[in-house]
């Protein structure tokens, strides 16, 4: 009973799977296991595989998936079992706070409250009464974790002696590290300009549907999308993708194989969809992507204002946070004060993982603490204008006490729950009812929930 911390971790899925979007009907459900009076489904399993897949984590799925969901799931379920028995606090209006919550991220993820439902198959109060059981579950779970740690603590001594068990030769080497924010605006064509190029957009559509021309050859002369205009334009795409613009999701699944959408406008410009086949959720689609131009006078625009907002900044009439969250065109951006964000969603990244080349070198001589002149760039074919600020910068080094005190301390106080919640564990297993599959016996990480079973 192992890596109770990453297993706890995963559970925060859990929710979003049994109340996320529609999820395929599994063949032949079952209950795979149970703690006291708390099932867990065959389809519990399956769906949070497919959801962790469908969040682009597949390659970080564990080589057994089912086996470690499985644990997770027991966990929680042992957890909220003690939460009902200590009578922790999880009243009806803290679930409703939190469904309001998941709700509002939807929308920020997807738009408008129309694309949700129809991503979703569902009202949104058809979606907050799939949520409340799964929600009011995790939410005692997470109480009772917390009550669990709430006393551990981890001192100097004990940071050190940690670092002083780490082999020499395994300790990290950290490359130059950089925490970035940036403001940024994207200057909008004039309206005249967006009308000209619908209307080349709707005279493609028009030479497709009337034979002329066809999709895909349209597409390799005219998208402006690097990404698919040599393939003809063609994408292979989910319905629960969330890395898909909202708009363009939503207009591409309303269509029947072989329509063209009307000319649509998502946060990359304007397209036409053509719905090459679809199979269920998961369909082919070719796109036609061109980008309204902006002038030069736009752009200087977008410079002249960011110079104003750098100027608050500077005066410190402005936090650089608050110009982020007031001016930003970047919705996602204004959750974290403008930060790029590393693989492990940490706020410090390496030279190496910055993929804008101009961002590079803008940074190059900043010192922390500053702040850039107003830049215009281009990113995917759109003009934008940027103030850069870069907070710190570390140099490369091997892991020590003095520069990297916070990331060790953190890793050993990690442990020390860790092994906390193992105790708890192991003191209250033997209490509760424990029943599972004997499909899931070859599972080692389940060997202690087996052995616990069998007492039953």
């Amino acid at each position: 009973m192992k890596k109770f911390l990453l297993i706890f971790s995963v559970l925060t899925l859990s929710v979003c799977v049994k109340s996320n979007a529609q999820v395929k009907k599994v063949l032949a459900d079952k209950i795979v296991a149970q703690v006291g009076d708390k099932i867990v489904l065959y389809s519990d399993i399956i769906n949070l595989i497919s959801d962790a897949k469908r969040q682009g984590q597949e390659a970080q799925l564990p080589p057994n998936p089912d086996c470690v969901f499985l644990e997770g799931q027991l966990i929680q379920k042992a957890l909220t079992l003690q939460a009902e028995k200590d009578s922790l606090p999880v009243t009806d209006e803290d679930v409703d706070a939190q469904i309001d919550n998941k709700i509002r991220y939807y929308l920020s993820q997807f738009g408008t409250k129309e694309i949700i439902e129809e991503i979703a198959g569902k009202t949104i109060y058809q979606m907050k009464e799939d949520f409340r059981p799964a929600i009011r579950e995790q939410m005692l779970a997470d109480q009772m974790r917390k009550k669990i740690l709430e006393n551990v603590k981890i001192t100097p001594t004990e940071v050190k002696a940690f670092y002083d068990k780490i082999p020499k030769d395994s300790l990290s080497y950290y490359e130059s590290e950089v925490e970035v924010s940036q403001i940024i605006l994207s200057p909008k064509a004039a309206p005249e300009v967006e009308e000209y190029v619908s209307s080349q957009l709707y005279e493609y559509k028009r030479q497709v549907e009337a034979g002329t021309k066809r999709f895909d050859q349209l597409a390799k002369l005219y998208s402006e999308d690097p990404g698919s205009k040599d393939n003809g334009g063609e994408y292979n795409m989910n319905r629960n993708d969330k890395n898909v613009d909202p708009t363009f999701l939503s207009a591409a699944f309303k269509l029947k194989e072989g329509q063209i959408s009307p000319v649509i406008k998502s946060k990359f410009g304007l397209h036409i969809i053509q719905m090459v086949s679809r199979n269920g959720d998961d369909a082919k689609l070719r796109h036609i992507l061109k980008i309204p131009p902006v002038t030069d006078g736009e752009i200087q625009a977008a410079l002249k204002k960011l110079d104003s907002i750098r100027s608050q900044v500077l005066n410190r009439t402005l936090t650089f946070g608050e110009a982020v969250n007031k001016y930003s065109d970047e919705e996602n951006s204004k959750f974290n004060s403008g930060a790029l964000q590393g693989r492990d969603g940490s706020t410090y990244i390496t030279i190496d993982q910055i993929e804008d080349k101009d961002l590079v070198l803008l940074i190059k001589d900043l010192k922390p603490g500053e702040y850039s002149k107003p830049m215009a760039y281009e990113e995917r074919g759109l003009k934008k204008a940027r103030v850069v600020f870069l907070k710190t910068r570390t140099n490369p080094h091997r892991e020590n006490l003095k520069e990297d005190y916070n990331k060790i301390a953190q890793r050993a106080l990690e442990l020390k729950k860790q092994q906390k919640l193992e105790r708890w564990f192991r003191e209250h297993l033997p209490d509760y009812f424990i029943s599972i599959d004997k499909e899931y016996a070859g599972c080692q990480v389940l060997g202690d929930w087996f052995r616990y079973a069998s007492k039953n």
